[in-house]
């Protein structure tokens, strides 16, 4: 009976036709595991190991998930690895010691192509023999034969085998990121969440945290709703409005006017001042604009500096005499050059064609001088006649409208008679009979072999310009043989050797040594001087606007004074007269006025290019107050309305809602300052999401539904206790839900209480109401010390104070000492204390994936998108939104009230260390 032969270590199965095979999938799956994010989970819980996880995708069934989508690669791979093995083979079968007899026929064989190359054709003749005689010579003795024709053959398969192995090199690779992007990755993101178990998500384990820590980068802004809102309302006010923006603070107000501000063509963005005066802020807003168009149009705002004239004037002058000097110094070193190269073919020239251009000038220089006397003179009457209609014609042509047509029709034709100077040129060496005679004379001198090294050496030279034209690297099936920085480099290299090889060879050299070269190159530039001075245009001036805003900014910076002084009478009496003139700062209809004025210009000069022009003022929510805000939008309402001018003005909620109330009983100054308003709500949860997956990227589910509900959707507090878990991540070393949750909470919690109890100290308290401050100092106590892991008196305490109780702590006459505003003060601090104690039993006890499903099923009081509305409702009335926390604690399966007796105190904190969670300090 046959035995079967033993399977190799290395093959899994079927998959793996070759041993290099297998490591190359090995080298994917650690390459894979090794990824951050992989290599982030691993060794977070106990089954969750490098080994386990490489060990889990040897098995035959994840082998075969992973290289299934692979296959095409995997063949192609192996098919090449299978010829090189062969290759490779028959190389070690013919490999032998190099034969004294192989290398004297090749010393022989390269020496005869070197005279061949080199020499006439009887010496090449009697060269090429000398390789046959000594390869007929090896051949009749036998050893000798077999050695040579061994060297010869593994010398030649070496070059085949050593593609080969690059062939099959190259379709490992491919191979590889064929498996890690479409094959091995995906499958160990499966392996590794098998190996967390079935709650993976509540292990806070995000890429990173770099979004967070830059709110204000646009990078991470993501568009909302609002955002696209805002959008359409800009594009519909074509000839430009007043929108504004309203929402609490930390909805993204700022966020959005610094986006729609970055994508207009000038945008100016200011913040309204807490305090202000009108004056002070439309002075504020219009140096602000006109800086912002200066550096908008590339120009420096100018900066007043105590300077001494020297200096000012040292400034304004170095720039230019530094730019004039290097002008100079290129353009002097250029011209010595030109004209030294020039100046022999240019005095030949004048030496052979002045005399007769000199004396023709001469002659009609001569004739026009006598025409002139005999006209002064008047012996010639007809040609006074003609000279005066001349004068009188040349007068009533000033205002002609033809002579633009006329100026530039003679720039065309001095263009075309430049052109045609420097492309007569070239053809002049067509036509030069001299320079054909030596050209033949050349060629005839080389035997026809130099066409043949003319055209290589052409050809290198323009192999290399194109390789400095062209700005990509060089790839062969995606692979980088050549980045851009080398090519240019190689393609240096071969332009100047080329060319430098090109003027050695006698052609080259005929046509650069022809007499008549230096003339020509004369009027080739004579032609290009001529097509260069008709298109010159002298640098662009300052455009009017930059001067008016500089102009504006001396105006409203700077006091201005003249002072001018006249003396008078004869020397014994003399009288003098002194006059001064000052500038004063506008007042405010003349400020409103000049700043409409330059708004509008700038509005109008943007609409031309299809921009447009937004000022953005911010903060105008800071005023303190609903009627601070609107005094403040009655004031600057005098500058809004400026055409094709769009401005955004951010304001609270009060301001928004006064808006909308437009048309009912009441008018207010919105219903005539603004032309619409954006509402910028709470993000839903699923914008949250899409927020942090941007800024923190990896974050799971479990964790940005906890930020929400803590944030209330509110961006501005999504992003802080999203920092907050890296913070505690960083100083606790907690990964799992349950802990980081915990933690979290019950700090925002202890934060809270301490500032309700606070606010509750200001109230009246007697000796019988002042049980209520004890309760609250002792919840806090709780909070503070150690951990409330496993604390059942905490537990107590948070009862206490969410199911509070205010008649059933307190007799009826003490009940009735504690005022309305400390009730309403005890009310909202129960509420959040009820709200805080339900994200506990939601995010901070295990299993949450199934028990998150099994309240989503009871009904839409189940759905993490409550727990945010919920947070939204306390800052509204802690009455609705403990109804509202009522029906999610219903759906959710939590108790409906305490645990413990209401009536009893508030037990004492613990005063051990918890024995899981040691003590953090805050």
């Amino acid at each position: 009976m046959s035995r079967r032969r033993p399977r190799p270590a290395w093959q899994v199965a079927d998959f793996f036709a070759l041993e290099r095979e297998a490591e190359v999938y090995l080298a994917a799956v650690d390459a894979c595991l090794a990824m951050p994010a992989v290599a982030r989970r691993l060794g977070v819980r106990p089954q969750a190991t490098a080994e386990n996880a490489r060990a889990a995708m040897l098995t035959e069934a994840n082998v075969e998930r992973a290289v299934a989508p692979c296959q095409a690669t995997q063949e192609r791979f192996r098919s090449l690895l299978k010829r090189s093995e062969r290759q490779r083979q028959r190389l070690d079968y013919l490999h032998d010691r190099m034969h004294p007899l192989t290398a004297l026929f090749c010393g022989i064989t390269v020496l005869a192509l070197l005279v061949v190359a080199f020499s006439s054709w009887p010496i090449a003749l009697a060269a090429a023999l000398a390789p046959l005689l000594t390869a007929a010579a090896i051949w009749r003795h036998q050893v000798w034969r077999m050695h040579v024709l061994l060297n010869l053959r593994e010398w030649a398969l070496r070059p085949r085998v050593a593609l080969l192995d690059r062939r099959t090199a190259w379709a490992a690779a491919a191979w590889s990121r064929d498996l890690q992007g479409n094959g091995v990755r995906p499958l160990t993101d499966r392996v590794v969440e098998a190996l967390l178990g079935e709650d993976h998500d509540s292990l806070l384990l995000a890429d990173n945290f770099h979004g967070l820590r830059s709110p204000r980068n646009p990078q991470y802004v993501v568009e909302s709703l609002a955002a696209r809102s805002l959008t359409r309302k800009i594009a519909q006010l074509e000839s430009g409005g007043t929108i504004a923006v309203s929402g609490s603070r930390g909805a993204g107000k700022s966020t959005l006017l610094e986006t729609c501000a970055g994508e207009a063509g000038f945008a100016v963005v200011v913040q309204a001042p807490a305090t202000y005066s009108p004056y002070d802020f439309l002075l504020s807003l219009y140096v602000r604009t006109c800086e912002s168009y200066l550096v908008h149009m590339g120009h420096v705002p100018p900066a007043f500096l105590r300077l001494s004239p020297l200096r000012r004037a040292a400034r304004q002058l170095l720039p230019a005499l530094r730019k004039g000097l290097t002008a100079l110094a290129f353009g002097l070193a250029a011209g010595s050059l030109v004209i030294l190269g020039l100046a022999a073919a240019v005095r030949s020239f004048t030496a052979q064609q002045w005399p007769t251009v000199r004396a023709r000038a001469v002659d009609l220089w001569h004739e026009a001088v006598a025409v002139v006397l005999d006209i002064w003179k008047g012996e010639r009457i007809g040609a006074a006649v003609l000279v005066v209609a001349a004068g009188v014609l040349l007068w009533s042509l000033r205002r002609w409208k033809r002579w633009r047509a006329i100026r530039e029709g003679a720039r065309v034709v001095l263009v075309v008679a430049g052109v045609g100077l420097i492309v007569a040129t070239f053809f002049s060496l067509l036509g030069d009979d001299d320079l054909r005679t030596l050209v033949g004379e050349a060629i005839g001198k080389t035997d026809g072999k130099a066409d043949g090294e003319g055209f290589f050496l052409l050809f290198v030279s323009l192999a290399g310009l194109f390789n400095l034209l062209i700005e990509q690297p060089w790839e062969i099936r995606g692979r980088i043989l050549l980045t851009q920085r080398w090519r240019r480099r190689v393609g240096w290299v071969l332009f100047l050797i080329g060319l430098v090889l090109l003027f050695t060879l006698p052609l080259t050299q005929a046509l650069v040594a022809d007499p008549e070269n230096p003339l020509r190159l004369t009027v080739a530039l004579t032609g290009l001087m001529l097509v260069k001075m008709v298109t010159w245009s002298p640098v662009s001036p300052i455009p009017p606007l930059v001067t008016t805003c500089r102009d504006e900014l001396y105006r409203l910076q700077t006091v201005q004074t003249a002072s001018s002084a006249v003396t008078a009478g004869p020397p014994q009496l003399l009288t003098a007269q002194t006059t001064s003139l000052s500038t004063l700062p506008p007042n405010f209809p003349e400020l409103v006025t000049d700043f409409r004025a330059l708004l509008t210009e700038i509005a109008a000069e943007q609409h031309r290019r299809e921009q447009r022009v937004v000022i953005a003022i911010d903060e105008v929510d800071r005023l303190g107050s609903d009627t601070a805000a609107l005094a403040f939008l009655g004031e600057i309402k005098a500058i809004l309305g400026v055409p094709h001018v769009h401005y955004l003005i951010s304001v609270a909620e009060d301001v928004g809602a006064s808006f909308v109330r437009r048309g009912l009983p009441h008018r207010g100054v919105t219903d005539s300052s603004l032309d619409d308003i954006v509402h910028v709500p709470p993000c839903t949860l699923e914008e949250s999401k899409e927020i942090l997956e941007r800024r923190a990227s990896g974050l799971s589910e479990p964790y940005k539904a906890l930020t929400h509900a803590l944030s209330g959707g509110v961006p501005r507090d999504l992003i802080r206790y999203g920092l907050r878990l890296d913070e505690i991540e960083a100083k606790t070393r907690f990964v799992e839900l349950t802990d980081i949750a915990e933690q979290l909470i019950l700090e925002e919690l202890s934060d809270t209480l301490a500032g309700f109890r606070t606010l509750l100290g200001k109230q009246r308290w007697t000796e019988r109401t002042g049980t209520i401050l004890v309760a609250f100092r002792n919840a806090m106590d709780h909070l503070r010390p150690t951990c409330s892991c496993g604390s059942t008196e905490l537990r107590w305490a948070l009862e206490h104070v969410a199911f509070h109780d205010l008649r059933g702590h307190l007799s009826e006459e003490a009940a009735a000492e504690v005022s309305d505003e400390a009730r309403e003060l005890l009310d909202e601090a129960s509420a959040y204390a009820l709200f805080s104690l339900t994200l506990l039993d939601i995010f901070g006890r295990g299993d949450f994936a199934r028990r998150r499903d099994e309240a989503a099923a009871r009904g839409p009081a189940g759905a993490l998108e409550l727990l945010g509305r919920a947070r939204q409702e306390l800052e509204v009335s802690p009455y609705s939104a403990r109804h509202l926390i009522g029906s999610i604690r219903t759906a959710w399966r939590l108790q409906e009230g305490p645990a413990a007796n209401p009536l009893a105190a508030i037990p004492l904190p613990r005063g051990t260390e918890c024995p899981r969670h040691p003590r953090v300090p805050a």
